[in-house]
């Protein structure tokens, strides 16, 4: 067989599959939902939890979506599982919509959308966080069965925090564009909350954190410049207002060169959204602008392998960021490259990179291979996406996933009890997570399979919603 037909017959395989991991990535949004579900739920093992959530605030707080393998709504990465869910409905609606998909991303965005809202009463008053952490990764529990605190925490002009404002804006703002074409008094709505929390971000700096000490453990932010540039940057193409482009050319800086985009660095979000402005001729390539742009073909090109600095590959080629969850900065990495690669071929450019040159067609090739990598083609032959192929994590850390479904079993199992029967048991989890992509191999392209490996086994919303977006872009 010719290398040629061997790879277009790869290429159509793997087409099908691109389709049906699309598919199964909205399905594990609808097993992370909090609240009461709809009577549309398709994935059948869950049910209604969480129902009191705000009540110790007096305030309606149910809904939203479970952070990762825990029963904790932590405001902060669900904000940017948003912004990018959003980015991949907008992004990629056509091949969305192709792929009759569309509808259910855009079902995924409201469920997080309707959440966000209601978590945002009054301009400066923002709920960042439901649950008690420290006491929910003490139980092992269905969130069904929940019995651990939750309480709701809030950052507001005396207790600020910059960067939640700011990455709820973000995602508020992109949000908006995603609906404007269904939903005018939605979109509407969601643009009114989205400037609100820029405004509340920019006059109230500080990290979220200090507000909410609760998180710190957790998901600690770095700092807020990142989210107010990327908040203005979606502001911007929402709107079209100047104001938004003025506070991203007079900031005091652009980022500089990335070396992960992620739930707590959004800087390459911003300066690729930049870089569309340049490409579009909205802006000139120039000052502050071309800083943006060339920061963002830095990281390209280093993800490329044709930069300064290049991003570590495995020896089976993912692309290797950090020993935590590293997945999650792969599927963003994959996802800025489909986006450019897009950006690229309507404007009819290229990426000068230090060690040669990147067409469109480069960078979609580079995307394809992580999500081939992801998918199975790597050298345990395992999709690290739950329920793809025969091959999967079949114990991914994920208390809901590891217990007996409440609908075959509605005993209750009480906080230590779920440890003893169903974390420390060696099968694989009664229900299969479909959808959900974990933390990934280490560096040497290992991977052992062990609930209780949360470095590598735990999924979470902010690995797969990015992920949306690229699957949809290469199937």
């Amino acid at each position: 067989m010719d290398h040629h037909n061997a790879s277009s017959q790869s290429k159509a395989l793997y087409s099908s599959l691109y389709g049906e991991a699309l598919t199964k990535s909205l399905l594990y949004f609808e097993a992370q939902r909090s609240g009461k579900l709809p009577p549309n739920q398709r994935v059948s093992w869950r049910g209604d939890s969480a129902l009191r959530d705000g009540s110790d605030a007096h305030i309606d707080l149910t809904g939203g979506y479970y952070d990762a393998g825990d029963n904790m709504k932590f405001g902060f990465p669900l904000a940017f599982t948003t912004t990018m869910l959003a980015w991949s409905s907008v992004e990629m609606a056509s091949q969305l919509k192709a792929r009759e998909e569309h509808e259910n991303v855009l079902a995924a965005l409201k469920w997080a959308t309707d959440y966000l809202i209601k978590a945002h009463p009054e301009p400066n008053v923002l709920y960042g966080q439901v649950g008690d952490a420290n006491s929910d990764h003490a139980c092992w529990m269905r969130p069904e069965d929940m019995t651990t605190p939750r309480p709701s925490y809030r950052i507001d002009a005396q207790h600020p925090g910059a960067d939640l404002a700011g990455e709820t804006s973000a995602a508020m703002a992109a949000a908006s564009l995603a609906f404007e074409p269904f939903n005018v008094a939605y979109a509407k709505t969601l643009i009114d909350h989205a400037r609100d929390l820029f405004e509340f971000g920019k006059d109230h700096p500080g990290v979220y954190q200090s507000s909410i000490p609760n998180a710190a453990g957790f998901y600690p932010s770095s700092g807020y410049e990142d989210e107010l540039l990327w908040a203005a940057a979606w502001l911007h193409r929402a709107t079209g207002d100047q104001t938004y482009l003025d506070y991203l050319t007079q900031a005091s800086g652009s980022g500089g060169a990335r070396f992960v985009f992620a739930w707590d660095d959004k800087f390459l979000g911003a300066q690729v959204l930049v870089s569309k402005l340049v490409f579009e001729g909205k802006v000139k390539n120039e000052g502050k602008i071309a800083e943006y742009k060339s920061m963002a073909e830095q990281f390209i090109c280093n993800c490329a392998q044709k930069g300064f600095n290049n991003v570590k590959k495995t020896p089976g080629g993912l692309l290797w960021f950090l020993p935590w969850d590293n997945l999650q900065y792969t599927t963003t990495a994959s996802f800025v490259l489909a986006t450019y690669a897009k950006y690229l071929e309507v404007s009819q450019a290229s990426v000068q990179c230090p060690n040669g040159v990147l067409q469109a067609s480069d960078l979609l090739e580079l995307a394809r291979a992580q999500v081939d990598y992801i998918l199975g083609s790597n050298p345990k032959s395992m999709s690290y996406m739950v329920g793809l192929g025969t091959n999967y994590p079949k114990r991914p850390h994920h208390r809901g996933a590891s217990i007996v479904s409440i609908k075959k079993d509605a005993k209750p199992m009480a906080c230590n009890e779920g440890f003893q029967a169903w974390y420390n048991n060696p099968n694989p989890n009664p229900n299969v997570l479909v959808g959900a992509i974990v933390g990934g191999p280490d560096e040497n392209d290992a991977y052992d399979d062990e609930r209780s490996d949360f470095q590598h086994g735990e999924p979470d919303t902010v690995t797969v919603a990015p992920m949306v977006g690229v699957l949809a872009a290469i199937a």
